[in-house]
């Protein structure tokens, strides 16, 4: 009998020991946008969920989360800052947004109708962030990590009437995020800057007449309430930041903890880009589902190849534009734009129109 209390009272101070030589880290995680916006509410479910599950393997570290998303700390023009300056510890950074900042992010901006594969442009991209220096500095100079990457799926317009030709644009103003206005340089609409979480009082108060966006944050935010008529012109994904964390903040993480955050972000990039593809079709259905009993129901149509080839072809040359202004500011662009094409074409993508290539 002492033998078993001797060896329970053992277990019971060994258990106690390795209870309290767990350690608990407080961190902050936050967003300009809220958590029905799928590629946010990930950060959750996959990136935070995944770093506590390898934290547990060893049960040497715990993070305590202090969640602060939908904008309860910052908004969608200061989330790079904010992750700069400390204001969270970990955020999306929203890099289509800093245009000036972050030139080298902006790549699949200017060049639409290239792919609509996010899982392919994701890859593409982390490749190019492990090989080429000059992108992975672009992040790094403003004090931060980046641990996993963000795309989109298909850009398509919706509007308040109904669009089945290029000549339906014109004169019409619709609302893109940043750099996407360029999108519409050449065919007769008129770009208005904003983004998801303004574009549908952009459309209710006539700042607009429409969007430039895409399906799942159309869904998450009720825009085919006010932009019913949604034609499908697959103008492409683009890259659109990522997940990242404050570089004092990562400093003092302990080995494990930054090493199981890298592993996480992975699992969250690969899942994200699997998501928006598995995601997209469903969400337009379930658009036209819910709005079907709206004064203006639901309409989804497709824009006919030729119009959308007469998009492609009406466009100037965006991404010789671009890369030839990052080049005078002594930034690779032109080079990086024939990496992120060629890394494309390697995948098996096969853009509409070549904007490595001088015309």
């Amino acid at each position: 009998m002492k033998t078993l209390i001797g060896a329970a009272l053992a277990g019971a101070i060994a258990f106690s020991a390795t209870a309290s030589a767990q350690e608990t880290i407080n961190l902050t995680v936050a967003s300009s946008h809220p958590t029905v916006v799928p590629w946010v509410g990930m950060i959750k479910t996959h990136f935070m969920t995944e770093t506590d599950r390898l934290l547990a393997e060893s049960g040497n570290y715990k993070i305590e989360w202090n969640e602060a998303f939908g904008g309860q700390l910052y908004g969608a023009n200061a989330t790079l800052s904010s992750v700069q300056d400390g204001i969270t510890d970990i955020g999306w950074v929203f890099s289509y947004l800093e245009a000036a900042r972050m030139p080298l992010s902006q790549v699949t901006a200017y060049t639409p109708f290239s792919t609509s594969n996010p899982i392919v442009q994701l890859e593409t991209m982390r490749e190019l962030y492990e090989t080429f220096p000059a992108f992975r500095e672009e992040w790094e100079q403003y004090n931060i990590v980046l641990l996993g990457m963000t795309g989109s799926d298909n850009y398509d317009v919706y509007t308040k009437e109904p669009i089945s030709s290029l000549d339906d644009l014109q004169g019409l103003k619709l609302s893109a995020p940043g750099p996407l206005g360029n999108w519409l340089r050449g065919i007769g609409a008129n770009a208005v800057d904003g983004a998801l979480t303004t574009f549908y009082t952009d459309i209710q108060t006539g700042v607009s007449d429409g969007v430039v966006t895409l399906a799942l944050g159309a869904i998450a935010t009720k825009l085919y309430e006010v932009a019913p008529y949604i034609s499908r012109v697959q103008i492409g994904t683009v890259f659109s930041g990522g997940v990242a964390i404050n570089a004092d903040t990562w400093e003092a993480l302990p080995a494990e903890v930054q090493d199981a955050m890298l592993k996480a972000g992975d699992f969250y990039s690969k899942a994200h880009g699997q998501d928006l593809v598995d995601r997209q079709e469903m969400a337009v259905n379930k658009m036209i589902e819910v709005g079907a009993s709206q004064n203006s129901p639901v309409t989804v149509s497709e824009l006919p190849a030729s119009e959308r080839q007469k998009w492609v072809e009406t466009l100037p040359d965006l991404a010789g534009e671009w890369a030839a202004q990052t080049d005078q500011r002594d930034i690779p662009g032109s080079e990086f734009l024939s990496a992120y094409m060629n890394g494309l074409r390697e995948r098996g993508e096969q853009p509409a129109r070549a904007w490595d290539k001088a015309e």
